[in-house]
């Protein structure tokens, strides 16, 4: 296995820079000549700026990354195509996010999540979680988006692991620092390349698939993948199955994948950042237009590591999969990469890079907005300029990144896989944030106290449900689903999307008990201005809709 790029390589990765970058500057330039100053709203929101495809490419771009190339590719090459239903139930939320969630952050002049908060609960509330976010974008996001990405590009080219480090976080940290216009037009070109490179990869795996028995063509070598790994082409998976503890059967269409989701797309500074600065329409129509794009996702990043694990059954990439004696599921999508013909392994090359950076990018400006505007503005200084905010920012983004050059190396990713990694330890904060913008969205009567309880008491409890495994014997729920033995540890554990759906059920009835309870004491709640004319779709929106859910729909009765 080749895992040195060729001249051609790294003339298309070079073009990919200079097409990136050149575009960067002349929209940062082209922003500069019209605002003649500096306009913090305009340099973390891109205020009025962003077209509709403009925002669907720029969720995209921030939103598949490493987790999802490197992270997804490897679930994909442990479980199968059942991990497709982070990205294909995506599409269904994000339909929920424009008509619900988008109006009533524009409809009440809606910036960051913070202030959100302080404007529907208070200020405790909105400082509590804006260090909570801070915390989890820089050690969680942050530092597995800048490590596995590292990774990838390190097995790819050759280089050391730290230096392709330093050279992404440098790299994002150009584009970041022209603000989230500069992002959301720069996140176009990366979506492109991100897209061509990422279907090259597929199309080489599945022919590579089909030769390797005897076949030629894509087609067929899907039919292979399929004939081989049978039990890799389910999206329900049962109770037996060794990963039921990471996708629990039916919990993934009715449980507590809709609150990872919901959360993500609908109450995330990092997502909802980009469709802010734009009005109702264009958000709606951009949000649509990532849906359809999330629906072509697994093809992307789910059937190469499928495609990975049937050659390894098969006998091949046996050493390289290797890492420490054992297989990591990780390895499989830059094993792939490195079968490419030069230049079009550089175009892949650009491809993965893109998707990092992009995602770095995003990452950095929503832990800069937050920063500035919810704790630096609020606590240190309260007559900031405009110019003082967008430069308190910059600062923030390049100490930010080199926080998370500093701990990236000393992730636990390896041992449960990338993507899992994210998505259980951003689980400890998603029910009890979901909990409190739901019912601060839709019940004018959900008070602070109420929102505190959700806050600290729901990543308690799900600290508690983690650890409880250790204090009790909980074989007794294994009859139920709820509980499962994990072979590694030995112990009944409950799956952390049901820990998900438990802690986000006892933090509504909390929040409903408490609120009434302060209701009788005469605790006034700040309700937000809902008009119910705004969560009325116009025709084109709702047909897109109606579309993908139908395409969502039969993908799932298709693969059950």
């Amino acid at each position: 296995m080749n895992n040195i790029l060729a001249t051609k390589d790294y003339l298309v990765f070079f073009i990919y820079f200079i097409i990136v970058s050149g575009y960067g500057i002349w929209v940062y330039r082209q922003k500069k000549t019209k605002l003649n100053g500096t306009d913090s709203k305009d340099y973390f929101l891109a205020e009025g700026s962003l077209t509709w495809w403009a925002i669907g490419a720029s969720l995209i771009a921030s939103n598949i990354s490493a987790e999802q190339f490197i992270g997804m590719s490897g679930s994909g090459f442990k479980m199968g195509l059942a991990i497709a239903t982070y990205e294909w139930m995506a599409a269904v939320t994000l339909i929920i996010v424009a008509v619900f969630f988008i109006p009533v952050y524009l409809k009440n002049k809606i910036f960051t999540m913070p202030q959100f908060l302080h404007q529907r609960y208070n200020g405790t509330v909105a400082m509590i979680m804006a260090v909570f976010w801070l915390m989890l974008y820089v050690v969680v996001n942050l530092t597995s988006i800048l490590y596995l990405g590292a990774l990838a590009v390190s097995s790819i080219s050759g280089f050391d692991l730290e230096v392709c480090m330093y050279a992404i976080a440098c790299f994002a940290v150009i584009i970041t620092l022209g603000g989230m216009r500069v992002i959301g037009f720069t996140d176009v070109i990366q979506v492109f390349f991100l897209i061509l490179g990422g279907l090259a990869t597929t199309y080489l795996a599945l022919k590579l698939v089909a030769e390797n028995y005897g076949g030629e063509g894509v087609l067929e070598g899907y039919q292979i993948m399929a004939t081989k790994a049978t039990d890799h082409f389910h999206m329900i998976l049962h109770q037996d199955n060794e990963n039921y503890l990471d996708l629990p059967g039916l919990t993934v269409l009715i449980g507590g994948m809709w609150i990872v989701n919901l959360n993500y797309w609908g109450c995330n500074q990092y997502i909802t950042q980009r469709a802010l600065g734009a009005d109702l329409k264009t958000a709606r129509n951009g949000i649509l237009f990532a849906a359809f794009l999330k629906l072509l996702m697994p093809i992307i990043v789910v059937l190469p590591g499928i495609a990975a694990y049937v050659l390894w059954k098969d006998g091949l990439f046996q050493p390289e999969m290797l890492q420490n004696g054992e297989v990591n599921p990780d390895r499989a999508y830059p094993v792939l990469l490195n079968l490419l013909p030069s230049g079009l392994k550089g175009l892949s090359f650009a491809a993965l890079t893109a998707a990092v950076v992009a995602s770095l990018a995003g990452k950095s400006n929503s832990i800069a907005t937050i920063f500035s505007l919810d704790i630096y503005q609020k606590v240190f200084n309260k007559k900031a300029s405009e110019k003082q905010l967008v430069n308190v920012g910059k600062i923030t983004i390049i100490f930010s990144m080199v926080l998370a050059v500093i701990i990236a190396p000393h992730l636990g990713i390896d041992s449960k896989g990338g993507f899992q990694y994210i998505q259980e330890y951003t689980g400890f904060v998603s029910p009890g944030i979901f909990a409190m913008f739901i019912l601060g969205f839709f019940w004018k009567k959900t008070t602070s106290n109420a929102a505190l309880f959700a806050t600290i008491g729901g990543f308690l409890l799900s600290v508690l449900f983690k650890f409880l495994p250790h204090i009790a014997d909980l074989s007794f729920l294994s009859s139920t689903g709820f509980s499962v033995l994990n072979k590694a540890s030995g112990l009944y554990e409950i799956p952390f999307l049901d820990r998900m759906g438990f802690v986000f059920v006892i933090c509504i009835m909390g929040m409903l008990i408490i609120s009434l309870i302060d209701q009788r004491n005469g605790v006034v709640s700040k309700g937000l201005e809902v008009d119910r004319t705004m969560f009325k779709p116009h025709t084109g929106f709702v047909i897109g809709a109606l579309l993908i859910i139908l395409l969502t729909t039969a993908l799932y009765m298709i693969y059950w």
